[in-house]
């Protein structure tokens, strides 16, 4: 009986901190209009602002988003938990035009999304909600189609195990070259970046080793060269030079104020960095980098202004990144993004250490 009452006392408290975090989010996004203003409308191509709108309703959380190298302007995007084994493709007016049913898989926690140079889609089943219990998560792989239509495909199951014991994590980064799989921990005092083995084994357990310290991660993603890696939290992102199979950190990233930014992959043509967020009719936001950010093999537009990204950030974000070796972007026009970050987590350790103290004096 008093394990029941226990479940049911943990039941009530989870259920209590999932509504303060809500309205954690709801009062950071409120002050960040309130002082920043409405965003601004659909931006013109090649321009910083919002791309497009997932207008799809069955696309309520989306948590990643990679860009097409076989269907130029398409997405590939998939739900959070709870939504089954679907993978969407979007196009660039966020239309859904291709819904692929991954066949003989029930996803447990699908939290990430790549695609690599063997021209499959990974999908990335390494959420992990109870905080780093499951003993393996999963990644999926299957032929990206030639033909985007709504399908079933077969699936290639990849188990996958940490070096150091379980972790949640929300960054799934298959490099674009080399074909080898990384995953980013997601932990609020900073996570690892890992690295999987040289092939995945489709038959055995594939063990990640930790390699590098990374910032809190709910995404990330290679430029289609493989020279940048990117990998962004709620309310910044940083940008790395990819040499040696390791990353050096070139940029900090402001990132545009979303309801909860979930996603990040690079343009196709490597120019630019695509913000996603979960919700209803989500937007998704273009942040064109600067000169000196872009991957090797992409060169500075020559009519390029400098500092395109400043010129029009999207609501809420400065331009997307300062010098190189920067270690932080300024915004402009109301409070930045790490002091609505710091709003947030204020918020939701008070909610924290007051249900602590509401259960021991329970």
């Amino acid at each position: 009986m008093r394990t029941n009452t226990r479940r049911r006392r943990d039941r009530a408290a989870a259920r209590t901190a999932a509504a303060l975090l809500a309205a954690a989010w709801t009062t950071a996004a409120a002050l960040g209009a309130f002082a920043v203003g409405a965003p601004p409308a659909r931006a013109a191509d090649g321009a910083a602002g919002q791309a497009f709108t997932i207008s799809d309703p069955r696309i309520t959380e989306s948590s990643g988003l990679a860009a097409s190298p076989t269907h130029p302007g398409v997405y590939w995007t998939h739900n959070d938990s709870d939504d089954g084994p679907y993978v969407y493709a979007v196009d660039s007016q966020g239309r859904t035009v291709a819904t692929v049913t991954l066949r003989g898989i029930e996803p447990r926690d699908v939290e990430a999304i790549s695609i690599g140079p063997d021209g499959r889609v990974y999908v990335g089943d390494i959420g992990d909600n109870l905080g780093g219990k499951w003993p393996e998560v999963w990644i999926y792989a299957f032929a990206e189609p030639a033909e985007l239509r709504d399908r079933t495909v077969d699936v290639v199951r990849y188990r996958v195990r940490y070096e150091d014991g379980p972790r949640d994590a929300e960054a799934l980064m298959v490099h674009p070259v080399t074909g080898r799989a990384y995953i980013a921990s997601k932990k609020q005092g900073g996570g690892s970046l890992y690295q999987g083995p040289d092939t995945l084994s489709a038959t055995g357990v594939n063990t990640f080793r930790r390699i590098a310290d990374v910032p809190w991660v709910t995404d990330g993603a290679f430029s289609p060269d493989g020279t940048r890696l990117v990998l962004r939290g709620y309310f910044a992102a940083t940008l790395y030079r990819w040499q040696d199979g390791a990353p050096a950190q070139l940029a900090s990233l402001s990132t545009p104020l979303q309801r909860q930014g979930e996603s990040v992959t690079f343009t196709a043509d490597g120019r630019a960095l695509l913000y996603g967020s979960e919700g209803k009719n989500s937007p998704v936001w273009r942040s064109p980098l600067d000169d000196d950010q872009l991957p090797d093999s992409v060169r500075p537009l020559p009519s390029a202004a400098p500092s395109s990204g400043a010129a029009a950030a999207p609501s809420g974000s400065a331009a997307p990144g300062g010098a190189a070796g920067s270690s932080s972007s300024s915004s402009s026009g109301g409070p930045s993004d790490r002091a609505l970050g710091v709003l947030f987590v204020l918020a939701v350790l008070g909610a924290v250490f007051g249900l602590r103290k509401k259960r021991r004096t329970g």
